[in-house]
């Protein structure tokens, strides 16, 4: 994606009211409106496209930018890295795999969960997928967890809880490597000369030991609550029986809501991007933890480019990195494994934040006391 470049300056009455009101209405509508919460993906862009249009007209995002920031709207779902295999190439292409090959699949799950039981199971798959996501990328590691969580023979209430609470060991795992998501890629771009010369290993070495623990921790306590009132013991006809139940008309209109939300953050990111610069970024490392909250519906790559770089200390930049990457469970926007279980298993965004934001708190406070035992915050 290309980068924008933005006439910051000072703040904008206009324009920092404008961004403050979509930040609300993108916090509350999901909640109180059903027409919004089942209509999230154009929602998202009509305000995506607010926010640009209001940075456009005050002058902050210059006339020849827009072009590129059509293009990145236009190509972020679609492109990894340069490489023409995107969130929703991927997300259709496993749904088709599925479709046509899940009898096997199925099976495969089945004998696996059966040989295991449904805590192990659960326990090695999220810490698996959370462990590889920086590897094989979190928009497979999402996707293989989506599938084998709609193929489960469990109530929709368990699936969507255990769903929820996975997400946040994907979403941290990704971190570890450039090649997991954007942020990881952004920041070791940005952090790749002096003083810090930040390669491949980077992140894995400075957030190894953060964030290892923690998607074992979380792929843990998601075990603990799938076998909670669950029968220990499947059936294994069960995974005989079952059907696959999305047709190929909804594995494309799923694709297709997938490249919105995908492109209507794209625009969110670059539209709130001047209430970064001008508030979020000046706050101190151990208030910035918190605020990061904020990246549950802000692209946590854009939050990412705009707080990190050279100049900080390495405390401040793995206390900022886990607040966003923690916060990121929270709601639907806040990242991508988020974004293909929500479509793929057609959870809302209060059955989301139900689960996603008291766990999320927890989490981040067991984090900052952890991290301000270890003097990492200034």
């Amino acid at each position: 994606m290309e980068m924008i470049t933005l006439n910051i300056g000072e703040p904008v009455l206009g324009v920092v009211a404008t961004l403050f009101g979509i930040l609300v209405l993108v916090l509350v509508l999901p909640l109180v409106s059903r027409k919004v919460e089942e209509n999230l993906e154009p929602f998202f862009l009509l305000m995506g496209i607010i926010a640009v249009t209001s940075i456009y007209l005050a002058g902050i995002l210059p006339g020849s930018e827009v072009p590129k920031l059509a293009k990145n709207a236009l190509l972020a779902p679609v492109m990894l890295h340069g490489i023409p295999i995107g969130i929703t190439q991927v997300v259709f292409l496993a749904g088709l795999a599925f479709y046509y090959y899940y009898r096997p699949i199925y099976r495969g799950i089945g004998k696996l969960l059966t040989k295991l039981g449904l805590t192990w199971f659960i326990f090695i798959i999220v810490t698996l997928l959370g462990l590889t996501s920086s590897i094989i990328s979190v928009i497979v590691a999402a996707v293989l967890y989506s599938e084998i969580m709609a193929a489960l023979p469990l109530p929709r209430s368990k699936k969507v809880e255990v769903t929820v609470l996975a997400a946040f060991a994907l979403g941290m795992g990704a971190a570890l490597t450039p090649v997991g998501e954007p942020l990881a890629t952004i920041v070791v771009h940005k952090l790749s000369g002096p003083p810090y010369h930040a390669g491949f290993d980077f992140l894995l070495k400075k957030l190894g030991d953060l964030v290892i623990p923690g998607v074992i921790g979380v792929a843990l306590y998601t075990a603990l609550c799938a076998g909670k009132g669950v029968a220990s013991n499947i059936d294994l006809s069960v995974f005989e029986e079952l059907e696959y139940e999305e047709t190929l008309a909804g594995i494309t209109l799923r694709a297709i809501r997938v490249y919105i939300f995908v492109a209507a953050l794209e625009l969110l990111g670059t539209g709130f991007t001047p209430l970064i610069e001008w508030y979020f970024s000046k706050i101190p490392s151990y208030i910035i933890y918190w605020v990061n909250m904020v990246s549950a519906i802000v692209d946590n790559a854009t939050l990412a480019a705009a707080e990190i770089g050279p100049f900080l200390h390495i405390d401040q930049i793995r206390s900022a990195l886990m607040g966003l990457l923690i916060s990121g469970g929270m709601m639907i926007p806040g990242n991508i494994p988020n974004i293909v279980a929500a479509a793929r298993l057609k959870i809302k965004s209060k059955e989301w934040m139900r689960i996603g934001v008291p766990f999320g708190l927890a989490l981040l406070m067991i984090y900052f006391v952890a991290m301000a035992a270890m003097g990492m915050f200034h």
